[in-house]
């Protein structure tokens, strides 16, 4: 098997976020395809390191990483009053907050962890305040495995026989609790009996296509192969792409721009040049109602993550690179974005926070 791990004996649902004996549990998505193991984290400060250091990845598994490491920061005010724990509390928020800048699940996660602490807090019970941010953690946990199988269902739709789908970055079970969007798509067009083969790029410089897509997809058996993230404009020149599907880390419904991984939109413009639709699979917690692009902090990584791959360093000693982790498309670049809520085009985003608010 040359190290790598035999997909044959490995489970059809892979939960990369849960928790466990007082514990938050997570995939370490840096030793795949090798080796599937798990750290266990034991306060919210180890899984800030973890959604830092791109142990957890992947916008929604950030966001429920985050919202589990809150229920670790409130377990540790046990002995505390409710005034100390609410402090404790907006102390982790602060520390999971900056931890990555650029996908918004994150603070949505948060936010949504703390406004039910809030509420808790009301009456003036520490064990209510603690019972309840964990509850509230581990019913997202579950949320995001449903509403991700609701954007497959949505997006097989639009997936036909035949259709060959290029997908870039890894967008499935590993960079959400489970089931995943972008892949999740082609895992329910896959699962409705649909002829379907996937080409996925490599994805540079932290090879996510190459290490995860791919293992997801021998996973799943569905047929690929892989590309490097020069040969897009090739395959889609030669007619080799139906269809691009990608996830995404912050829509912008106001202006409908799209971040995600480095890369998509290189990708855009080359489908746009060749008439393949483009299409964005993510939940409406990615959706980022408020900002405008100019609003958008794009978080750049350490130049070691180009120098090297794996332990080998490619340059040569004193080279300088730049190293951009997402960059973003415009509106006009995509064809429509797969919620779970229905299949929306860009200029049409602010339909769907219309109809959130409305309910």
């Amino acid at each position: 098997m040359n190290g790598l791990i035999e997909v044959g004996f490995m489970p059809k649902e892979l939960r990369t976020v849960f928790w466990k004996r007082n514990q938050v549990r997570l995939i370490d998505q840096r030793k795949l395809p090798f080796k599937l193991s798990y750290i266990s984290c034991n306060s919210y400060r180890d899984v800030a390191f973890a959604i830092k250091n791109m142990a957890v990845r992947g916008a929604p598994a950030i966001g429920v990483a985050a919202a589990m490491g809150m229920a670790l920061a409130a377990k540790s005010g046990k002995n505390k009053t409710v005034e100390k724990l609410m402090l404790e509390l907006e102390k982790a928020k602060k520390v999971l907050a900056s931890t990555r800048p650029t996908a918004i699940n994150l603070y949505w996660a948060l936010e949504r962890v703390m406004k039910v602490a809030r509420e808790a807090a009301k009456s003036g019970n520490v064990e209510h305040v603690i019972s309840s941010v964990l509850e509230e953690a581990k019913k997202m946990a579950d949320e995001d495995v449903e509403v991700n199988r609701a954007i497959g269902r949505q997006g097989s739709t639009i997936i036909k026989d035949g259709d060959t789908i290029l997908t870039h970055c890894n967008a499935g079970s590993l960079a959400t609790v489970g089931y995943g969007t972008a892949l999740g798509v082609i895992r329910a067009a896959f699962e409705d009996g649909k002829s379907i083969s996937v080409i996925a790029t490599e994805t540079r410089p932290k090879l996510q296509g190459a290490r995860l897509t791919a293992f997801e997809l021998k996973m799943m058996g569905v047929p690929f192969k892989l590309i490097t993230d020069g040969m897009v404009g090739y395959v889609m020149q030669q007619g080799l792409v139906s269809k691009v599907v990608v996830g995404a880390d912050r829509i912008l419904a106001r202006s409908g721009h799209i971040v995600n991984k480095i890369g998509t939109l290189t990708i855009a413009i080359s489908a746009k040049h060749f008439g393949i639709p483009l299409y964005i699979a993510a939940p409406t917690s990615t959706i980022d109602f408020e900002s405008r692009p100019e609003d958008v902090v794009i978080e750049f990584r350490d130049e070691d993550e180009v120098h090297y791959v794996g332990r080998t360093r490619i340059t040569p000693k004193g080279v300088k690179t730049i190293n951009p982790a997402f960059d973003m498309t415009p509106p006009e670049l995509v064809t429509a974005v797969i919620t779970e809520k229905g299949i929306y085009e860009p200029h049409r985003l602010m339909e769907l926070y219309r109809s959130i608010t409305s309910q």
